[in-house]
């Protein structure tokens, strides 16, 4: 239980006892030579109800605002624990590391692998990679264009792995290789999660310095 929530509740039902037991001391007390022995004691009887009255006002006030605090903190736990079950019990679909060029291509065209993984805890059902390729940089909206090569991949359970290919003219990746022209590719990975579409892509441009594709945004749906 809060602490502080605890506190209030202790301290409120003492000054209630406190309060309550002051008030049958002063029905009780109703002799002048009581009041008397009262007074001489130290002080106003009614004085010191007044107090208890007050200060059982004040634990009030303590008891709601840590129960208000309390609730909060409830309210936040709650909807944290929530959204890490959304998070964590969904499929995630993402590469398990860069581009690599195949050395012994399936046809004449220079073939380049991608190895995609569920990290999640569900599988995701179908998953539809999606390729461009262009000369000049790409976007996020160029996956609306007819160019976009479409496969589907199929399902793919939690911690499987799956590969992607995509292939460049062999004429044209020369070109590209030298750095006499640029190459620019989009990939897109959809799947269906709670009727929602998710997915993960990435916008890279080839750099014929470091022999690589490097990454110019990616972002997860």
């Amino acid at each position: 239980m809060n602490k502080i929530l605890l506190t209030g509740i202790i301290s409120t039902l003492f000054l209630v006892c406190s309060s309550y037991s002051l008030s049958i001391f002063a029905e009780e007390t109703s002799s002048p030579e009581t009041i008397n022995h009262v007074t001489e004691m130290g002080g106003s009887l009614e004085l010191w109800v007044t107090l208890a009255h007050w200060t059982t006002g004040i634990g009030t006030v303590v008891l709601a605002i840590a129960l208000i605090r309390t609730f909060k903190h409830m309210s936040a736990v709650t909807k944290m624990t929530s959204i890490e079950t959304e998070y964590r019990l969904r499929p995630w679909i993402a590469p398990t590391g860069t581009i690599k060029k195949m050395e012994n291509s399936i046809n004449d065209d220079c073939q380049f692998d991608v190895a995609i993984k569920n990290y999640g805890e569900l599988a995701a059902n179908t998953v539809t990679a999606k390729f461009v390729k262009s000369t000049k940089p790409l976007t996020r909206e160029s996956f609306q264009s007819n160019d976009v090569a479409i496969y589907n991949l199929g399902p793919v359970m939690p911690t499987m792995e799956k590969h992607y290919w995509f292939f460049i003219d062999s004429e044209i990746w020369k070109k590209v290789d030298s750095g006499s022209e640029p190459l620019y590719i989009a990939l897109y990975f959809e799947y269906t999660h709670a009727g929602k579409k998710s997915g993960y892509g990435m916008l890279s441009e080839y750099s014929s310095t470091a022999k690589n594709f490097v990454h110019k945004d990616m972002w997860i749906d």
